[in-house]
Parts: structure tokens; sequence; C-alpha cells
């Protein structure tokens, strides 16, 4: 990879944390429910936004190192597996097995759906 590919993915993970804070922020703001929507919302996003970042690569020869740095860099500081686990880990703490248990599993099969269709859009 490249001198240039790695700034890409470096500043792109920066600017993609700082946009999932404001946006996990902005959502935290408005929720009315006691379930973490938040990180939801981010993931969710991410997933579709990387799958039409994949659909696209898939029929175009882009530069891969813009691709990285939305890719992995952006999308990659964007998203967050580690936020999602402790939220759930969170809810079981607070005992509450049920939510503990959908709340990552309605994150998992929303993001997989967003993932397909960006990249069915993007295709």
């Amino acid at each position: 990879m490249s001198a240039v590919a790695w700034v890409l993915v470096a500043v792109g993970g920066g600017l993609g944390a700082a946009a999932r804070f404001g946006l996990d922020t902005l959502v935290q703001h408005h929720n009315r429910l006691s379930t973490p929507l938040g990180t939801v919302v981010v993931n969710v996003t991410a997933c579709f936004l990387l799958g039409l970042l994949t659909g696209w690569g898939l029929d175009h020869a882009g530069p891969t190192a813009v691709v990285a740095g939305l890719g992995t860099g952006f999308l990659g500081g964007f998203s967050t597996f580690s936020t999602a686990s402790v939220e759930a880990a969170r809810l079981v703490l607070a005992g509450r097995g049920l939510a503990a248990v959908l709340h990552p599993l309605g994150m998992l099969v929303a993001s997989l759906a967003a993932a397909a269709l960006g990249v069915a859009l993007a295709a």
C-alpha cells in the first residue's frame, strides 16, 4: 500500500471517529427509549455506505488509495463493534437480558440488510 493510502486511511479514520461521535450524540440526545440507538444508527449507516462503496468498486476500477481511505479509514473509524458490544454488556449487567439479546441481534440483521442494499444499489 502506498504512503498516500496510509495517510488517507489515517485521516479518514480520524474523521470517521469524529463523525461517529457527532451522529451518536445527536441520536442519543433525541432518543426517548431506554435502549442505546446511536450506535445502531451509526453501524447500520456505515454498513449501507460500505455496501455502496463495495458495490461501486465491483464495477469500477477506482483509485485504491481513495477506496481504502473511505472504506477502511472513514467507515472503519465511523462504525463501532466495540461500543455495540459494551452496550450489550451494560444491558446484561442492568438485568435487561431480553434487550441485551435483541439489541445486538437487531443491529446485526439491520446492518446486513443495509450492506446488501448498498451493494445492490451500487452494482
